[in-house]
């Protein structure tokens, strides 16, 4: 990476940051080039160098949350598949990185908690399921609504699980949390 591009990195960052905090407090409508560059701390043009209106700066911004968090599930730790388990992403290599993910970013966590439709959650989840979850469980599992119905229970649970401890502000340890998780889906898979 040179140097212009570190330099754009760095500011797109700061920008997308700005946006974050400002949905915080009020909805996209209402969110203007002025406040972000206020809170970033750059003018009005290097905005204009980066994107042509707020859309364009949240899409950037939606696309580096999930591209974050897709890379936080450490998919290349994931051990030969030969079990429910180790199909589900709950082995420890698995879930620690993911939930360190998500306790640096519980604040972006709440609001896409709060906004889904905005953060475009359910494209993300979509994205998980083709890639992770569906061909994993199609190895123990042939009956197509089996498949569905398992995974829907499967992943709302550990989903409703993690965005309790955000809600929590992530007090309880991360390796608690992991034997929290693990219990759950032992129970399911028994």
């Amino acid at each position: 990476m040179n140097k212009n591009e570190s330099k754009y990195y760095y500011t797109a960052n700061l920008m997308n940051q700005a946006l974050l905090e400002l949905l915080e407090k009020k909805d996209i409508e209402f969110i203007t080039i002025t406040e972000i560059t206020q809170r970033a701390g750059v003018n009005r043009t290097t905005f204009y160098l980066h994107y042509d209106n707020v859309d364009d700066l949240l899409e950037e911004t939606i696309a580096c949350i999930n591209k974050e968090f897709i890379s936080s599930f450490n998919i290349n730790a994931t051990p030969k598949i030969n079990s429910k388990e180790s199909a589900f992403l709950i082995t420890d290599n698995q879930l620690i990185p993911y939930l360190n993910f998500c306790k640096k970013n519980k604040r972006v966590l709440k609001l896409v908690h709060k906004k889904p439709n905005l953060f475009q959650g359910e494209k993300a989840y979509n994205k998980m399921y083709e890639t992770i979850f569906y061909p994993a469980i199609s190895q123990f599992l042939s009956d197509e609504t089996q498949k569905i119905y398992n995974l829907e229970f499967f992943t709302q649970g550990i989903k409703g699980i993690i965005y309790k401890w955000i809600e929590l502000d992530c007090e309880t340890d991360i390796e608690e949390l992991v034997k929290i998780i693990k219990n759950c889906v032992g129970f399911y898979l028994k």
